[in-house]
């Protein structure tokens, strides 16, 4: 990439982040969760206001009208009192205005009497009895009144003071009813606004110092840590308290403090293996000169150089394996497997000659498998895994062989097929894994069953098998010995291929 490159991808670098930073900022103070907070608030407190609402207007509609019935109680017992003369026309009408009635009725002993009346209607829409009025049924009232009230007659009737015989009906328009109604709900409105929107502040304020900014600064911290997280200064500095948020951002300040400590031995173990395999790469080449030169000294006719060449090409043969392990396993990962049907027998044959096992050595190689037996695998990469297998377990049994040397030293090679999975098992009789290596099996550096091992072989046995879409595992068996089985399923075969293929078998 050329200089002018370098510049564009910087340029759209920053234009990318300055355009995640505007994505994770806020829009505006409604956009951010203080704002929400605060209209939720409000619509909460409006809500409860509502509910208080409904029976307080029904209650004041109550008061309302037992105020009428008591001031027409008032004027009735003057007017009876006036008995047997009748009140005049004009003093009635009086009467009738100042209670704000169109006609007042005194029911006594049984006995209704009608004192004054002006106009009276021909019929009357609606009757209350404020003698027993539940509360649902009071709202109920209520709210019939404000929405369809304001131009009908209603008759209202109701006792005085405590004596149930002596009662007072008024008939009245319910529109100065309404009209009061209309303007207790108007205040109650602004009331109730006032309060919605102080205690929203109230809580706003409270929940951005307690809440907001915190948050506010662990979500500042992360983006100033994600920008430079190598940078110690990025690291956040928490707070002191025992909250929730307290305790969050002790937790952020140790995940930053330990992820820089782990990006920092990455770096350093990144420079470190680069470095290793180009000094593995070089000494791969020299211990192949090395190994080119040792093979001369089989053909020398001395009885010392017999009798430690041998021994001199195996070690420099494990060296060899090893830089190429190491190099191989420094890679990114591995390539696709070119699968194809190849015949594992073919294989293994092969697996045999490589290891090249001394027929001196009291080992035996035994392969268990049909000769036309195929498996759909990439044949370069079975073979390392196979080979790896094989190596580790003949690297074994010559251990074992000199630490016993009366054990029967075997190495077995299996296969059979199970529908479309082909199994193969390498088997040994070797002394079997250790414990430690038995916990960590198949991770690279820890996973070696043998002083001096690297564990590669398996970590990259099992990397070769997975892409075969397969398994590897370690078997138990109740002799001593170490035995893997792998199981290698073959591609799915698409429809229109089994088609084509079944026509042409017919």
């Amino acid at each position: 990439m050329d200089s002018g490159q370098d510049k564009d991808a910087v340029k759209d670098g920053k234009v990318e982040k300055g355009r995640l930073s505007q994505l994770c900022r806020p829009t505006g103070i409604f956009g951010g969760l203080s704002g929400k907070l605060l209209i939720l608030t409000v619509v909460f407190i409006s809500m409860a206001e509502v509910l208080i609402f409904v029976p307080s207007v029904a209650n004041m509609r109550l008061r309302w009208l037992q105020d009428r019935l008591n001031t027409a109680a008032a004027a009735a017992i003057v007017i009876d009192g006036l008995q047997p003369a009748e009140l005049p026309r004009a003093l009635q009408k009086e009467t009738l205005m100042a209670t704000g009635t169109r006609a007042i009725v005194l029911r006594k002993d049984g006995t209704s009497r009608l004192l004054a009346t002006a106009e009276m209607p021909a019929a009357v829409d609606e009757k209350y009895d404020l003698s027993d009025v539940s509360q649902l049924t009071a709202i109920k009232d209520a709210l019939d009144t404000l929405l369809f009230g304001g131009n009908r007659i209603i008759r209202v009737f109701g006792p005085v003071g405590g004596d149930a015989n002596t009662g007072i009906e008024v008939v009245l328009k319910d529109t100065r009813l309404r009209n009061a109604m209309l303007a207790y709900s108007t205040s109650v409105f602004f009331v109730s606004i006032l309060i919605s929107l102080f205690t929203a502040t109230l809580i706003f304020f409270a929940i951005n110092r307690m809440m907001i900014r915190p948050i506010r600064r662990l979500t500042d911290s992360m983006q100033a840590y994600s920008d430079d997280p190598e940078d110690p200064g990025r690291i956040l500095v928490p707070d002191r308290g025992g909250d929730e948020l307290a305790v969050a951002g002790r937790h952020l300040a140790s995940m930053q403090s330990q992820l820089q400590k782990t990006l920092k031995q990455q770096k350093n173990l990144a420079a470190l293996g680069l470095a290793v395999s180009k000094i593995n790469h070089d000494m791969r080449n020299i211990l192949s000169a090395a190994q080119l030169m040792s093979d001369r000294l089989v053909d020398v006719d001395d009885p010392m150089v017999k009798r430690f060449a041998p021994k001199l090409l195996r070690t420099i043969d494990r060296a060899v394996g090893y830089t190429t392990e190491v190099l191989s396993f420094g890679q990114t990962s591995e390539s696709a497997p070119r699968r194809r049907k190849i015949r594992i027998f073919e294989l293994i044959e092969e697996v045999r000659d490589i290891l090249a096992i001394d027929p001196d050595s009291g080992i035996e190689f035994i392969v268990q498998l049909s000769p036309d037996l195929e498996v759909d695998a990439d044949s370069e990469q079975l073979f390392r895994v196979i080979h790896n297998l094989c190596r580790n377990a003949y690297q074994a049994l010559i251990a074992f062989g000199e630490a016993e040397p009366d054990s029967v030293r075997r190495i077995t090679v299996s296969a059979h097929r199970i529908g479309s999975v082909v199994s193969i098992t390498v088997d040994d009789t070797g002394p079997g894994m250790p414990q430690k290596a038995r916990e960590n099996l198949f991770t690279a550096f820890r996973g070696s069953a043998r002083s001096g091992g690297t564990g590669l072989g398996l970590a990259i046995a099992r990397e070769l098998v997975l892409a075969h879409g397969g398994t590897i595992a370690l078997v138990e068996k109740p002799a001593a010995g170490t035995q893997f089985r792998i199981e290698i399923p073959d591609r799915p075969v698409s429809l229109d291929d089994y088609r084509s293929r079944s026509l042409q078998e017919n």
